[in-house]
């Protein structure tokens, strides 16, 4: 037991009465210099849960809170100093980047539209003069985003973690294909355990397919068949594993094919936008939603599976698309720290854990290894070595 002459001998017995109402205390140790007030081993006398949202409010009055760990056989309780006590927050800035975002996505889709009628866009000009022209697309991917992000903001006010309204981000054309980089929520508290972790990880990706299927069917419906360009460089979309069956379940035939490919209209895109974003949240990293999922599923033993991945990484973006290089840097920076719940003891049950699984399924099917590629047909490679060749002395 260490030296505690500077220590609070009232509250530290309150806090051992209070542990001892749930738990069998081996021993106790004291460390009034680490934030970390007391620390409690032994074993807990009833489900770890329960115990915990005893201990939080109880901890409470005294401005502490519990934190419970496993250390072999034995159930650890520390009793942290502080409270998280969440202030809220203007709203403004989520309603400023909303419209942002909104204007942002109406130009997107204008571009979309006005290719489809072979109107060339020459200026920004343009697409702000024809914004009314992306209703579809902005509408879409808004109900896509704001299903994800709201999916997440629900779960956690159901398990008592503060969190603040979505913040959407806006990126318009030229320097986003999408007219998005997508939304957040910000988790203003740890989650109280792997199941809260669990619920709110993956109820965002849930929330969002729930849209995005529907709106892809219908878009796919809606869109063209027709021949490749040959004498133009043209930009398709990568096939996931859903994506490619969906265009199969509605063409009756593999995409692209036979010279031929579905040309996507708004609301296909938006939907495809949504395969797409959903796919790189559930990456196992980190912060993501993935990584909080993979979690869940293996607590401290996720952590290991973070080269693995960086490597897979690395290899698509030497081999498959350098828009990988991207998605290095960021989780080069942000891959490596995960979230970790106050109550590390009570497991995931049956049906969480079957739901975990899913999610990551899920990511298998609607991962794009290879999300935007520029095709140059045969022609058009000819033409340009033909031109070189008549600048050549």
């Amino acid at each position: 037991m260490s030296d505690i002459s500077h220590f609070d001998h009232d509250l530290a017995d309150e806090l051992t009465r209070i542990v001892g109402g749930v738990m069998s205390v081996d021993d106790v140790t004291y460390t009034p210099v680490s934030g970390i007030t007391v620390r409690f081993r032994g074993h807990l006398l009833m489900d770890s849960a329960e115990a915990f949202d005893l201990l939080e409010e109880r901890f409470r009055p005294l401005g502490h809170i519990p934190i419970f760990r496993k250390e072999a056989d034995r159930d650890v309780v520390l009793a942290l100093e502080g409270s998280f006590n969440a202030r809220p927050r203007p709203i403004w800035p989520n309603v400023l980047l909303l419209v942002l975002t909104v204007i942002s996505l109406l130009m997107v889709g204008a571009e979309i539209e006005l290719a489809h009628r072979e109107v060339e866009v020459e200026s920004i000009t343009i697409l702000l003069t024809h914004l009314w022209m992306g209703w579809p697309y902005a509408l879409s991917v808004l109900l896509i985003l704001g299903a994800h992000e709201l999916g997440h903001y629900f779960a956690a006010k159901r398990h008592r973690v503060p969190a603040t309204l979505p913040y959407f981000i806006p990126l318009p054309p030229p320097f986003s294909l999408f007219g998005t980089m997508g939304a957040f929520i910000n988790l203003r508290a740890p989650m109280r355990n792997r199941r809260a972790m669990l619920d709110i990880g993956v109820a965002g990706p849930l929330a969002g397919m729930v849209f995005a299927v529907p709106i892809l069917f219908i878009g796919l419906a809606t869109s063209p068949v027709l021949p490749l360009p040959t004498d133009t460089p043209y930009l398709v979309e990568g096939n996931s594993i859903l994506y490619a069956v969906a265009k199969f379940l509605i063409f009756g035939r593999w995409l692209p094919s036979g010279g031929a490919d579905v040309f996507i209209n708004q609301i296909a895109q938006a939907g495809w936008t949504g395969l797409l974003v959903t796919g790189l949240n559930l990456i196992p990293l980190g912060q993501l939603d993935g990584g909080h999922v993979i979690y869940t599923l293996l607590g401290e033993r996720a952590r290991k599976l973070y080269w693995p991945v960086m490597g897979v990484l690395a290899v698509m973006a030497i081999l498959v698309s350098d828009a990988w290089m991207i998605w290095l840097a960021i989780l080069l920076i942000f891959g490596r720290s995960y979230a970790v719940p106050l109550d590390m003891i009570t497991p995931l049950d049956g049906r969480r854990r079957m739901i975990g699984i899913m999610a990551m399924v899920l990511f298998i099917l609607v991962f794009v290894p290879d999300p935007i590629r520029l095709v140059e047909p045969v022609a058009t490679v000819r033409d340009q070595v033909f031109m070189l060749i008549r600048t050549l002395p």
